[in-house]
Protein backbone atom coordinates (compact mmCIF):
# COMPACT_ATOMS: atom_id res chain seq x y z
CA UNK A 1 0.00 0.00 0.00
CA UNK A 2 1.21 3.42 -0.87
CA UNK A 3 -0.95 5.75 0.47
CA UNK A 4 0.57 7.18 3.88
CA UNK A 5 -1.66 7.91 7.11
CA UNK A 6 -2.87 11.43 7.05
CA UNK A 7 -1.99 13.58 10.47
CA UNK A 8 -5.21 12.73 12.95
CA UNK A 9 -3.83 14.48 16.27
CA UNK A 10 -4.75 14.63 18.58
CA UNK A 11 -7.25 11.82 17.38
CA UNK A 12 -6.29 8.37 17.00
CA UNK A 13 -8.58 5.46 15.18
CA UNK A 14 -8.75 2.18 15.55
CA UNK A 15 -10.50 -0.10 13.76
CA UNK A 16 -12.17 -3.09 15.62
CA UNK A 17 -12.10 -6.51 13.65
CA UNK A 18 -15.64 -8.48 13.45
CA UNK A 19 -16.21 -10.72 16.76
CA UNK A 20 -17.39 -13.44 14.92
CA UNK A 21 -17.21 -14.83 11.82
CA UNK A 22 -19.77 -12.50 8.95
CA UNK A 23 -19.90 -9.97 11.12
CA UNK A 24 -18.86 -6.62 10.08
CA UNK A 25 -15.97 -4.06 11.16
CA UNK A 26 -16.15 -1.29 13.17
CA UNK A 27 -13.77 1.81 14.54
CA UNK A 28 -13.12 3.74 17.77
CA UNK A 29 -11.59 7.54 17.73
CA UNK A 30 -10.06 8.12 21.20
CA UNK A 31 -8.10 11.20 22.62
CA UNK A 32 -5.40 11.20 24.99
CA UNK A 33 -6.69 7.63 25.37
CA UNK A 34 -10.30 8.42 26.11
CA UNK A 35 -12.91 7.31 23.90
CA UNK A 36 -14.63 10.39 21.67
CA UNK A 37 -16.73 8.37 19.07
CA UNK A 38 -17.71 4.68 17.77
CA UNK A 39 -19.34 3.68 14.50
CA UNK A 40 -23.08 4.05 14.69
CA UNK A 41 -23.24 1.46 11.25
CA UNK A 42 -20.97 -1.61 11.22
CA UNK A 43 -19.05 -1.85 7.87
CA UNK A 44 -18.49 -4.91 5.41
CA UNK A 45 -14.42 -4.13 5.21
CA UNK A 46 -11.43 -2.91 7.20
CA UNK A 47 -11.17 -0.73 4.39
CA UNK A 48 -14.63 0.83 4.72
CA UNK A 49 -13.97 1.24 8.18
CA UNK A 50 -10.93 2.84 7.87
CA UNK A 51 -12.38 5.25 5.54
CA UNK A 52 -14.89 6.13 7.42
CA UNK A 53 -13.10 6.79 10.89
CA UNK A 54 -10.65 9.22 9.00
CA UNK A 55 -13.46 10.87 7.54
CA UNK A 56 -14.81 10.89 10.97
CA UNK A 57 -11.77 12.73 12.47
CA UNK A 58 -11.75 15.19 9.62
CA UNK A 59 -14.84 16.05 11.00
CA UNK A 60 -13.68 16.55 14.50
CA UNK A 61 -10.42 18.87 13.23
CA UNK A 62 -12.18 20.42 10.90
CA UNK A 63 -14.96 21.67 14.23
CA UNK A 64 -18.21 20.27 12.95
CA UNK A 65 -20.48 18.58 15.52
CA UNK A 66 -18.28 20.46 18.15
CA UNK A 67 -21.00 21.01 21.44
Amino acid sequence: MTDTMPNTHPYTLKVLPPKAEGASYQWAIRRSGKLVQRSDRTLTSEAKARESGLAQIEKLLSGVGER
